[in-house]
C-alpha cells in the first residue's frame, strides 16, 4: 500500500524512507463504508495533563473525528503514576472502540523497557490503531537563565556536579535527560513532575535549571521569550525555530531525542471495530486542519497502519532498553 506522504513544499515534511514502511492508508476502508460506528459519543483518554504534546494531538484529532463521525469526542486527561492511571482508565472501559487511548512513547514503549513489574503490557493489552507523528525535543532554560548556549550549561554543570537540576515529566524524559548527562559527561539532579506541562511550568517559574521537553508543546513559549531554547534535538534545525541550533551544531550530534504519539484501544476490542477506527483516524489525518497544524509545527505526520505502529513499538522498546544500559538506570 502506498504511504500517505507530502513533501515540505506541498504539505507535511516526512523526512525518511523508514516511514514508508510504517504507513499504509490507501487500501483502508472509508468511514462511509462502516456507518454503524461510532454509534455514540467517544472518549479519548490522555495519560498526561492538558497542554502536553499528547494532549494537543488528542484534541486536534477529537475535533476532526467528531466532525467526520457526527458524534462528540471528549478528551479526558488522566495524569499521574507514570501513565498507569490513564492506561487503567482506557483498559477498564467497555471494549467497543468508543474509548480510545492516546498515548506516547512513555506509555506505549518506554515503560515496558524500564519497569520490572509493569501493571500492563503495551503490546498484549492494547490493539494498535495508528502512529500519528514523531517530533524532536527542545532543551530549554528559564528566560532569565545565565545560560545562552548549551555549552555554557554543560560547562557549569561539570564544575558543580549534582547542583544543577532538571525537570522530568515522564520516564522517557528522565531517560533522555540522563542520556544527555552521560554524553556531556556531567551530573545533574532530576526533579519529577506529573507530566510535560508541569515540567515546562517548572522551567517557566525558575524552579529548575533546564529541561528536555517536547518541542511542539514549547514552541510558542520559546518564540515569545518566556523560556530560552538552547538546542533542538534533531539533525537539522526546526523550521519553526530556525534560530535555535540543531543538537549537532551545539556539539552533541548523537543526541537525537524525539517523542511520538499514537492511538490504541483495548486488545479485547473486536478486530472489525479496530479496523473501522483505523479508517476513521486515517480520514482525520487527511483533513485540512490536521495537515495545517503539522505543517505549521514542522512535525512529521506519519499516520501509520496498525501493523506499522506495532513494528515501531517493538523497535522502540529495544531502543529504550539500550538507553537503559547506556545511562546505567536500573529497572524500576
Amino acid at each position: 500500500m502506498q504511504a500517505n506522504r507530502h513533501s515540505r513544499s506541498g504539505s507535511v515534511n516526512i523526512q525518511r524512507r523508514r516511514w514508508l514502511q510504517l504507513a499504509g492508508l490507501a487500501g483502508m476502508p472509508s468511514f462511509a463504508q462502516t456507518p454503524a460506528f461510532p454509534s455514540r459519543p467517544m472518549r479519548f483518554i490522555v495519560p498526561f495533563p492538558p497542554g502536553s504534546g499528547t494532549d494537543i494531538t488528542a484534541r486536534l484529532f477529537a475535533k476532526s473525528i467528531g466532525e467526520l463521525a457526527g458524534q462528540p469526542v471528549t478528551v479526558e486527561n488522566k495524569p499521574g503514576g507514570n501513565g498507569f492511571i490513564g492506561v487503567q482508565t482506557a483498559l477498564s472501559a467497555p471494549h467497543d472502540g468508543h474509548t480510545v487511548f492516546i498515548g506516547s512513547n512513555s506509555t506505549l514503549s518506554t515503560n515496558a523497557a524500564i519497569f520490572r513489574k509493569l501493571p500492563y503490557d503495551p503490546m498484549a493489552d492494547f490493539a494498535p490503531i495508528t502512529l500519528f507523528s514523531r517530533g524532536a525535543c527542545l532543551i530549554i532554560v528559564p528566560a532569565r537563565s545565565a545560560y545562552r548556549t548549551l555549552g555554557q550549561l554543560v560547562a557549569d554543570a561539570r564544575k558543580r556536579p549534582g547542583q544543577l537540576n532538571y525537570a522530568s515529566g515522564s520516564m522517557s524524559y528522565l531517560l533522555y535527560s540522563e542520556w544527555f548527562n552521560e554524553l556531556a559527561q556531567m551530573k545533574t539532579t532530576a526533579i519529577h513532575y506529573k507530566g510535560a506541562g508541569e515540567a515546562v511550568n517548572a522551567v517557566l517559574t525558575g524552579e529548575v535549571d533546564f529541561a528536555v521537553v517536547d518541542a511542539s508543546g514549547s514552541y510558542e513559549l520559546a518564540r515569545s521569550g518566556r523560556v530560552r531554547a538552547l538546542a533542538f534535538t534533531a539533525s537539522e534545525r526546526s523550521i519553526v525555530l530556525p534560530e535555535v541550533p540543531a543538537i549537532g551544531e551545539a556539539g552533541w550530534p548523537e543526541y537525537l531525542a524525539f517523542n511520538w504519539v499514537a492511538a490504541a484501544v483495548s486488545a479485547k476490542t473486536p478486530a472489525a471495530v479496530v479496523e473501522q477506527l483505523g479508517a476513521l483516524f486515517a480520514q482525520a489525518g487527511q483533513t485540512r486542519q490536521v495537515q495545517a497544524y503539522y505543517r505549521k509545527q514542522g512535525t512529521e505526520l506519519i499516520m501509520s497502519s496498525a501493523a506499522g505502529l506495532r513494528r515501531y513499538q517493538t523497535d522502540e522498546i529495544a531502543r529504550w532498553k539500550r538507553l537503559m544500559d547506556i545511562t546505567g538506570i536500573g529497572l524500576q
